[in-house]
């Protein structure tokens, strides 16, 4: 494991190859303990699939990676950027504000389970909204970039229809277009066909499928547990807040090490 700090200067320095570095992320709702202390390293091109019971700390970690959650402790880079921090002029690591906040999550995409769609825009500003507001394109330029998105998830010919007008997997595909369009160093998907009835899961999949294929860097919280062996380069089993098992798809799915491991996927295989 590469620690924050020798993360923090080979990152001025030269390309580590680490698109996510997590460690000792520890995160608390009340007096309930979510995280307790999880750590994970995501290399440059990785698919890493999260699974787990419900309520196991999959989602919570997911939001602390781009700081939907606040971690109570740890620290979280993404591209060589620590989450959450900025530098003041003395070089002193402070907390950073919101605005901040919002640069950094420019290179992380987040689809969400329920597409969070704005309704009163058609597909093609769903997507265009964010260059126009983040990266400041044009709308001339944010329109051709955002029909190249939906395009490239197959929704080309559903650019002018309202979310409404949208099945359910066309709306996670125009959630996904949305985040591809801000060009992310790292998409995050947390459960993305678990709304979703059965008959179109395959359409979001196959999307998701793709991007693996061209190398984007993913993690993904799924219960899918096929899509997580045939997509996935590591598996990483969750429970009770703590990462308790991880490895690839054959190892894990195949030869799981440890008894939870094994006792949660007697009930999911």
């Amino acid at each position: 494991m590469v620690s924050s700090s020798s993360f923090e200067a080979s990152s001025t320095g030269g390309d580590t190859g680490l698109i996510v570095h997590a460690h000792d992320i520890h995160k608390s709702f009340g007096s309930l303990e979510v995280l307790k202390g999880v750590s994970l390293d995501v290399v440059r091109g990785e698919v890493v699939v999260l699974i787990g019971p419900s309520g196991s700390g999959k989602t919570t970690f997911l939001r602390c990676i781009n700081h939907f959650e606040k971690p109570d402790s740890g620290a979280v880079h993404v591209n060589g950027h620590l989450i959450g921090s900025k530098l003041d002029r003395t070089g002193q690591r402070t907390e950073a504000s919101a605005r901040d906040v919002a640069t950094q999550r420019a290179e992380i995409g987040f689809v969400f389970q329920h597409f969070n769609l704005f309704p009163n825009r058609t597909a093609l500003e769903n997507v265009m909204l964010g260059p126009i507001k983040v990266q400041k394109l044009s709308k001339e330029q944010a329109r051709t970039l955002a029909m190249e998105q939906l395009e490239k998830v197959g929704l080309g010919n559903k650019a002018d229809r309202y979310p409404a007008q949208l099945s359910g997997g066309q709306k996670q595909r125009v959630a996904i277009a949305r985040s591809l369009a801000m060009n992310p160093a790292l998409m995050l998907f947390d459960e993305p066909t678990s709304a979703l009835d059965p008959e179109v899961i395959g359409e979001v999949l196959m999307v998701i499928r793709d991007l693996a294929n061209e190398g984007m860097t993913m993690v993904i919280v799924s219960h899918e547990i096929g899509f997580a062996r045939e997509v996935a380069d590591r598996v990483a089993m969750f429970d009770d807040g703590q990462i308790v098992e991880i490895g690839t798809p054959q190892q894990l799915f195949d030869t799981p090490s440890q008894a939870r491991t094994k006792s949660f996927l007697s009930k999911v295989l």
